[in-house]
């Protein structure tokens, strides 16, 4: 396997403006996104079909002409979205080849139960594979999530050093790994996790390579501008922050306050798209959306 990284995704990675589409709900959180999109679970009958709809889904915004790399920097795809096609070519392929959009895939299984205030992540055997086939449909990176609940100090410690060691894994395999520990918003010591998580992941920065070379994907911070040091890092290719339950108005405004941090939204990407309207409709709606959280990211 090819452990390079295209220099000119890379370059892409570090300097284009725009933002990353979140477009990975998996199987627990499908019902969910379709619902929002206006489809019921009565509508369709088992997973066969509901995967069917939620990739309809995402074709539906991949393929919209407003989705273009003017404003997209990237977009993060579940698994079985890479192994499938949009307008005959893998899902992957047609981002990069037809928009110039750079293709991540979640790679994680989900999280463990809650030790210490924090939820690593589960196990992830098929990560080889994975990895293996990411880089055949000419993936650029990848992400994985795992969630901080309170400020623990061994909790937030465990749940970096992890995301680190798997991320070199990735690096080795000549992808950019976005590592996620995202911090819960509804944290009652928010604040203090922050401090904590900062400091680990510096650390664990500081421990890399010149070759070595990560992305973040962070909480929108309670202090205005407290990612500063993570985005000026050399071994940080960007930091992007999730919406974390924030609206997308809340989401955008924090963002804006944040200068350097981009937005890597799902639902915040997605709200108001409906199954039910017209194509005029659906990319009028997504191109509002798009252009507040470009904006947004564009500070």
């Amino acid at each position: 396997m090819s452990a390079s990284i295209n220099p000119e995704q890379l370059q892409r990675a570090k300097s284009n403006k725009g933002f990353i589409a979140a477009l990975d709900q998996s199987g627990g959180s499908t019902p969910k996104a379709l619902k929002l999109y206006g489809v019921e679970e009565t509508e369709y009958s088992g997973d066969a079909q509901m995967f069917d709809l939620i990739h309809a889904m995402r074709s539906r915004i991949i393929q919209s002409p407003v989705f273009t790399s003017e404003r997209i920097l990237g977009a993060i795809l579940f698994e079985m979205t890479m192994n499938r096609k949009i307008d005959g070519k893998g899902t992957a392929e047609f981002l990069w080849q037809n928009k110039q959009i750079l293709p991540f895939l979640k790679v994680d299984n989900g999280l463990a139960d809650e030790t210490n205030g924090a939820q690593i992540m589960k196990p992830i055997p098929e990560l080889g594979t994975r990895l293996e086939s990411a880089k055949s449909h000419g993936v650029f990176g990848t992400k994985m999530r795992s969630v901080i609940k309170f400020a623990n100090q061994t909790g937030v410690a465990d749940v970096v050093r992890q995301q680190f060691e798997i991320g070199k894994q990735i690096i080795s395999a000549g992808l950019v790994p976005i590592i996620e520990p995202e911090v819960d918003i509804n944290s009652p010591d928010k604040n203090a996790a922050e401090v904590l998580l900062k400091a680990e992941i510096i650390s664990q920065l500081n421990a890399l390579n010149n070759d070595q070379n990560v992305m973040l994907k962070l909480t929108l911070p309670n202090e205005t501008g407290f990612y500063a040091e993570l985005v000026q890092h050399p071994r940080v290719v960007r930091v992007v922050a999730l919406s974390g339950g924030y609206s997308r108005e809340e989401a955008n405004k924090k963002l804006a306050q944040n200068q350097g941090v981009i937005a890597s939204f799902s639902r915040a990407l997605t709200e108001g798209l409906s199954a039910k309207q017209s194509e005029t409709q659906f990319n009028g709606t997504l191109d509002t959306t798009i252009q507040a959280i470009y904006e947004a990211s564009n500070t």
